[in-house]
């Protein structure tokens, strides 16, 4: 199941940065589940990862080996996370590197290696150090929509975004921005996201690149929710080739951030709409609070209230869920009177009570559509904040139940 009928888009190449996706069997016969990424040596390179204390043998890595070289390579395969492996996990995230290192004639650091998949078990190493010439044979800056293949897991389709801008309207150049994420369950990203690789043929430099990566992660991937489970290998990882000659300063950042949340929205968004069993996409706006710490505890209550998902699931609109989530939500001094909560522009409560204007009928044909906005006015202040959820059907307990069967 999943939300929406959005084609994969074009994706625009990148210049100087190139993808490569075969099959190695690491999970399925015949499956695309490799996938190998070159970075132009003039590069800048910014990344964020999971918040996990538990995290996965290559998180570890990567946190490493960016401590310590510029990154080259980038090595993802799918159909095993390499997370809750001990010594051997990371023993065999380096030996990945190693051979990709070896076959490229760059420095084991200057590879990072990405896994997502089952967690606990031993990675199938000759599968995956057998299938990587293939991979790098088949590097190409048009490999994209192949590569957003290759990292599925649990996702129903690939996930892709792209643009291209003029920073300057009297001038033909253009920067290209394109990237791929996967997601579909075990998602409640901090500081990233299941797994996400953006590229842009801009030139920025490390400091800036880092500064933006944080800014657009912080509105897109650190505002999405389908179970409020933080998975152990999260990743997002931006790439600047430089390619374009266009630099990104001061005088232009906020425009480059600017078209760079668009691209991220996009791809976070794709994840909730293929959301593990997902029916309903589901905005939660709550805006009118005293600050932004007090906005999302309201946003998460409500989009993680297995409560408040059920209903939606049902096209339920069984508004008092809604109100008990906010209620408990831990926001100091709450006062209930002023709160007023609509259903797709539907006005459900108002004063802290039901809608003199509300009827079950427009409750129920509010809460019918596969969108669903749910606004949370709190009336105290002037922040406004977003998040983006999912239903919770029984498909989503039928993939969980059998996901390693």
């Amino acid at each position: 199941m999943a939300t929406g009928n959005k084609p994969f888009p074009q994706m625009h190449p990148v210049a100087g940065f190139k993808l490569g996706t075969t099959s190695a069997g690491i999970k399925t016969p015949g499956r695309k589940d490799l996938v190998v990424m070159q970075i132009p040596t003039q590069a800048s390179v910014a990344a964020l990862f999971t918040q996990n204390a538990f995290c996965a043998a290559p998180v570890v890595l990567c946190k490493q080996y960016l401590d310590t070289d510029t990154p080259r390579y980038l090595l993802v395969n799918t159909g095993n996370a390499n997370a809750g492996t001990g010594d051997q996990g990371l023993a065999d995230a380096r030996r990945s590197c190693q051979q990709l290192a070896a076959l490229q004639t760059v420095s084991e650091q200057q590879v990072l290696p990405f896994s997502t998949g089952v967690i606990g078990e031993p990675m199938p190493m000759e599968k995956l150090l057998g299938a990587l010439p293939a991979a790098v044979a088949a590097l190409d800056e048009d490999g994209w929509s192949d590569a957003a293949q290759g990292i599925m897991t649990t996702d129903t389709r690939a996930k892709g975004a792209s643009l291209q801008y003029q920073p300057d309207p009297s001038s033909p150049q253009q920067i290209t921005i394109t990237g791929i994420s996967k997601g579909s369950g075990m998602i409640k990203p901090n500081m990233a996201t299941m797994l996400g690789f953006v590229a842009t043929d801009a030139k920025v430099d490390s400091e800036l690149l880092h500064r933006a990566l944080r800014l657009v992660t912080n509105k897109s991937f650190n505002r999405i929710t389908v179970d409020s489970d933080t998975s152990t290998n999260d990743s997002i990882v931006l790439v600047a080739t430089g390619a374009s000659g266009i630099s990104i300063d001061e005088s232009n950042f906020e425009q480059f951030v600017a078209q760079l949340e668009t691209v991220f929205i996009d791809l976070a968004q794709a994840i909730i709409r293929d959301g593990e069993g997902a029916s309903k996409f589901v905005t939660v706006l709550v805006d009118s609070a005293g600050n932004t710490d007090e906005a999302l505890k309201v946003a998460y209550t409500v989009a993680e209230s297995p409560l408040v998902k059920t209903a939606l699931a049902a096209s339920d609109a069984n508004w008092g869920r809604i109100l008990a989530a906010v209620g408990r939500a831990g926001v100091d001094n709450l006062d209930v009177s002023k709160i007023s909560v609509s259903l797709n522009q539907v006005l459900i409560v108002e004063r802290g009570g039901r809608a003199a204007s509300y009827t079950e009928a427009a409750g129920t044909e509010a809460m019918a559509p596969e969108d669903i906005c749910i606004h949370i006015s709190l009336n105290r202040g002037e922040v406004s904040e977003t998040v983006w959820t999912t239903d919770l059907t029984y498909e989503y307990v039928r993939i969980n139940a059998e996901y390693r069967t």
